[in-house]
């Protein structure tokens, strides 16, 4: 039996390539909630509509996505992209993934320093920030519900959030999450073991992950120049955070509002209402940040701040994925490995801990924005309201009242 030739096999998967860019597209347009949401309608289109991988498959990228540091869902995403079309169709995935709530966000935070310019209040905005406080307690919840199974893990979670709380450094949060994952590592006879086969590993993607890092900080260092500083503050958080957008909330606000002091906590909290009413991954945040943080070098400025933050945020996730999807097979079979992310995962589910103490202290002496976080929490874990209808609610009372 002859097989069709190439010529006829080529415009067949450019078609299917497009057809799976169009469904990336309409994820990236609808998809709200977090990981675990987006999870569930990754399974619904990439699964049961259209069959581009099985159940196992997408569940084991997840997995994959999650032992990672970076974006959960959107190294999830880009590495089905891999799976189907390998590198390059990969990279076009992570784009249309992130193009509209980049765009959002960039465009929220441009807009915010309009109305700082031309003294137009932003109290509207005054109930999404007590909003983002209540977001914030029942992500911290949830991941703890899921993480914390032991004395060990508990008080992982406990000392990372005590020790959060009183350094509130940037530099304490690779250490925590450094120090979590040794500590349960140790534990590693408790895992069940695997046939293990040698690894063959392709070090192209991580060597540059790499090189990128220690160029980025040297240049940075060298130059003074902010873009160059902003690109490597995001590139070192995104190749740092463990657990998604709830756990990076706490590493930003370290960075930007309580050490450097480029944004306000109020602006901060807006941005992070925001950023639950927009589509796709919480990461966009960055976008947000980096706008606000260049608003005084013009709008191209602030179109830069927003590219350079926006990069450094993804592109770390991306070279990992890229590097470990290779050989994760052989990888996932070491106890070692396995044992590391209980204490990871604990030691993240404290700094949310703590972040979510942080901002919530100094609203205590303001009763209306403790029942708003309190009414969010109660909406959050008993009834089915979407984050983005709760925001578009509080922007709504905001503008009436």
């Amino acid at each position: 039996m002859m097989r069709p030739s190439l010529p006829h096999i080529q415009p067949v998967r450019r078609i299917r390539y497009v057809i799976f860019l169009k469904d990336v597209l309409i994820l990236a347009l609808t998809t709200f909630g977090g990981p675990q949401v987006h999870l569930a309608m990754l399974y619904d289109r990439f699964v049961v509509k259209r069959r581009y991988i099985t159940e196992s498959e997408l569940m084991e990228l997840n997995a994959l996505g999650q032992v990672l540091p970076g974006p959960t869902s959107t190294q999830t995403i880009t590495a089905v992209g891999f799976k189907i079309g390998g590198p390059n169709l990969a990279y076009i995935t992570l784009l249309i993934w992130i193009l509209p709530g980049v765009s959002i966000m960039t465009a929220a935070g441009m807009g915010m320093y309009y109305l700082e310019q031309q003294n137009l209040s932003i109290h509207f905005t005054r109930f999404i920030q007590p909003m983002a406080v209540g977001f914030l307690v029942v992500a911290g919840y949830r991941i703890g519900q899921k993480v914390i199974k032991n004395k060990v893990s508990l008080a992982l979670a406990l000392t990372a959030t005590l020790v959060a709380y009183v350094f509130r450094s940037p530099v304490m949060t690779p250490i925590v999450i450094l120090v979590g994952g040794l500590t349960t590592a140790l534990t590693y006879e408790k895992q069940e073991r695997m046939d293990k086969k040698p690894l063959r590993v392709q070090w192209a993607n991580f060597f540059l992950w790499l090189g990128v890092f220690v160029a980025a900080a040297g240049l940075g260092a060298l130059t003074q120049s902010l873009p160059v500083r902003l690109f490597e503050n995001f590139y070192r958080n995104g190749s740092l955070v463990f657990g998604g957008g709830q756990v990076l909330t706490p590493m930003l606000y370290n960075e930007f509002v309580a050490f450097k002091h480029y944004l306000s906590r109020e602006e901060f909290l807006s941005g992070l209402g925001l950023v639950q009413a927009v589509p796709g991954p919480v990461f966009a945040f960055a976008s947000y940040i980096g706008a606000l943080s260049m608003r005084h070098e013009g709008i191209s400025g602030q179109f830069w701040g927003s590219f350079v933050s926006t990069a450094g945020i993804f592109l770390p996730g991306t070279f990992l994925i890229f590097f470990v999807y290779r050989f994760w097979e052989q990888l996932k079979r070491y106890r070692v490995v396995r044992a590391s992310l209980e204490g990871v995962n604990a030691a993240s589910t404290g700094l949310t801990a703590a972040a979510a103490i942080i901002l919530f202290q100094p609203m205590i002496p303001h009763w209306p924005s403790v029942v708003v976080v309190l009414v969010t929490i109660g909406l959050m874990l008993y009834t089915r309201t979407p984050p983005y209808a709760l925001i578009l609610g509080g922007l709504l009372v905001g503008l009436l009242f």
